[in-house]
């Protein structure tokens, strides 16, 4: 019994001196960190552009239904122009969801019947063709309120940043896109 402790004992110390896998040890606590961030930044990288797309997509649909007063236009017909606009979307049709709505400005505030939900509505999965929540043509020199939900996937749902923007909705994440404008006198 004392000759298989005193061999255990001089194996370990043997162990510890060895210095042979020194390199390995480090490569494997420094590796992970410096692998996550490029890639986190890539993933933050992603969604900004496509936010920045949404609002552009938005902005340029906007301007034609802003100057184009005589003619109501339907949810269909302004996501199609969002989504040509911000082509960088993907399956933009399905995963946008469109609000639009007059504003009167003499009777605002939180508590009136004019105000905008604080929670942008956006698209069900399980129920993609409900209906758009407010969407309401305007009339010449009206104000309107655009707001623009959309979901979309993480590009590595399971490493970095996109593991936690993967937990938050189902394994998506919401960009929500505002505006307003006022319609131009025909």
């Amino acid at each position: 019994m004392t000759f298989a402790i005193k061999l255990l004992a001089r194996f370990l110390r043997l162990f510890r001196r060895n210095e042979d896998g020194n390199p390995t040890v480090e490569f494997t606590l420094v590796f992970l960190p410096f692998i996550i961030l490029p890639v986190s930044g890539f993933e933050l990288g992603l969604l900004m552009t496509r936010h920045v797309m949404m609002e552009r997509g938005i902005d340029m649909a906007v301007r034609q239904v802003r100057l184009n007063t005589g003619t109501p236009i339907t949810e269909q017909q302004f996501k199609t122009m969002i989504c040509n606009a911000a082509a960088i979307i993907p399956d933009c049709m399905t995963m946008l969801r469109l609000e639009l709505r007059p504003i009167d400005l003499r009777h605002s505030g939180s508590e009136s019947e004019n105000s905008i939900p604080r929670e942008a509505s956006c698209t069900d999965l399980s129920y993609p063709f409900q209906p758009a929540r407010n969407f309401q043509s305007g009339i010449a020199n009206e104000m309107m309120i655009v707001r623009a939900c959309g979901k979309f996937v993480p590009m590595l749902p399971e490493f970095g940043l996109g593991y936690f923007l993967s937990r938050m909705d189902g394994g998506y994440y919401r960009l929500v896109s505002t505006t307003a404008f006022v319609m131009e006198p025909a």
